[in-house]
């Protein structure tokens, strides 16, 4: 005979009852006994008649033992606890839980609730912003214990990184990558963690939510409301945000809010205008940052610039190809120079700045990996300068013919230029991998950057055997 469901055996008990083994889980004995009455089944915790279905948990005391074996000869349909949770779980009407919450403001119920992993994301979600935090004890276990609930929920890591969920710095790479605008706003209820990157900078839980792409009108008020400087910064960087309040950022004359809008892909054309009247650095980024067309260039221009830092667009890898020959037809030595690095110029660009014959490109030009391998060759025969042959050097698209040459010059300052490069020969590599005044430069190799991957990836794999 084929077991009941535990759904069919709910539909159809109606004035029976259920026998509850061993303690509670994520639920009450309050929980799980109004969950039954709306199918009109009362529990027990004896085996009595009326029982149709029994409860339990993995562990029982000897006395339950005996009551389950009893259950069993008498051919009771036996669920687990775990089973019949999820089953309850599921069947939770989110309105009415929430509002019996609010109503009571229970925050045992709702850190009961946080903890099973069997609850909708929506509900996760609005639970976790109903959830009040502690703030006079700063290790509280209940806070301590949201966090990894919440992380546990949504960051997927490795067997052998597991620590990794209990760890506060973890809700950094959640804020970062969490693409749930409603959890994003639960997020700004946490307390407000600082985290260091890259062992000097120090970024606090709320701006990094505030740099996320995935934000929506209602998180980004939320977060202006919050009057956070740096919050303000990173919201001014974050594309995500409307021009209107990108305008309204500007407004607050803000050095480092201008900084941030100057990298921001968002802005327009006044804004544009607007920040090049500003600090130097912020018309640097904006330089750097912007797509630039004809029309932004005039403007650049009519500013009337000093030639050193008007020369740094030249680096800028969007401008637009009619810029970037309105720009190679300027007379300007720096700025020509920055273009000869910039590697979204096309080739016929790149001639036309080595035609203009200023020595000082040259350099530039043999490092950048888009110059045609013609003009490679050319300025190795044509200079011998050190900072031509460093710029080779490091150069991939460098013909193995000379960069077996400039190896065989026995130069240490090459050999640093070369100890970067992706396409030095093999050879040459396991000769300069032993010279430890080159690690600095072999670190950047991606050749020894993917072996280093490829062998942690493997003891990684090892250690979960």
């Amino acid at each position: 005979m084929t077991k009941p469901t535990l759904a069919q055996i709910l539909a159809s008990s109606e004035g029976k009852k259920f026998l509850i083994l061993g303690r509670e889980g994520l639920f009450t004995a309050d929980e799980i006994a109004r969950f039954l009455k709306k199918h009109h089944i009362t529990m027990t915790k004896y085996l009595e008649e009326g029982v149709v279905a029994i409860i339990e948990p993995l562990n029982l005391n000897p006395v339950e033992e005996d009551i389950s074996n009893d259950a069993y000869d008498a051919k009771i349909p036996s669920f687990s606890l775990e089973e019949f949770e999820k089953h309850l779980s599921d069947n939770i009407n989110d309105d009415e839980l929430l509002m019996a919450i609010k109503l009571t403001n229970d925050q045992a119920r709702v850190f009961r609730l946080l903890g099973n992993a069997n609850i909708s994301e929506t509900l996760f979600v609005k639970l976790l912003g109903m959830y009040e935090w502690n703030e006079e004890d700063e290790d509280n276990n209940q806070d301590r214990d949201t966090i990894m609930y919440t992380l546990k929920r949504y960051i997927d890591i490795k067997p052998n990184e597991a620590d990794l969920h209990y760890s506060y710095l973890t809700l950094r790479r959640l804020a970062t990558e969490a693409t749930n605008p409603r959890l994003l706003q639960a997020l700004i209820g946490f307390p407000n963690f600082e985290f260091l990157i890259r062992g000097k900078e120090k970024v606090t839980l709320r701006e990094t939510i505030a740099r996320n792409a995935y934000l929506d009108k209602e998180i980004i008020t939320k977060l202006v409301s919050l009057r956070d400087k740096r919050v303000d910064v990173a919201l001014a960087a974050n594309p995500a945000v409307e021009l209107s309040l990108l305008k309204t950022l500007l407004a607050k004359e803000d050095v480092q809010i201008n900084e941030a809008l100057a990298t921001n892909a968002n802005i327009d054309n006044e804004i544009f205008k607007t920040l090049l009247s500003k600090e130097d650095k912020v018309v640097q980024l904006l330089l750097l940052s912007q797509p630039i067309d004809e029309e932004r260039l005039s403007l650049v221009d009519a500013e009337a610039l000093d030639d050193t830092l008007f020369s740094t667009i030249g680096a800028n890898e969007q401008l637009e190809s009619d810029v970037i020959e309105i720009l190679i037809s300027r007379e300007d030595e720096a700025l020509l120079c920055h273009l000869a690095q910039n590697t979204t110029l096309n080739p016929n660009q790149l001639e036309a700045i080595e035609a203009k014959g200023l020595e000082a490109t040259v350099a530039c030009l043999a490092m950048n990996p888009v110059t045609p391998v013609v003009l490679l060759e050319k300025f190795y025969k044509a200079y011998e300068t050190d900072a031509v042959r460093k710029a080779l050097a490091q150069n991939t698209s460098t013909p193995e013919s000379i960069l077996r040459a400039l190896f065989a010059l026995d130069d240490l300052e090459i050999q640093r230029s070369m100890a970067s490069n992706a396409s030095i020969p093999l050879d040459i590599l396991d000769i300069l991998k032993v010279d430890t005044r080159l690690q600095n430069e072999l670190a950047k190799n991606p050749i020894l950057i993917k072996g280093y991957e490829t062998v942690l990836d493997y003891d990684k794999k090892a250690v979960q055997f």
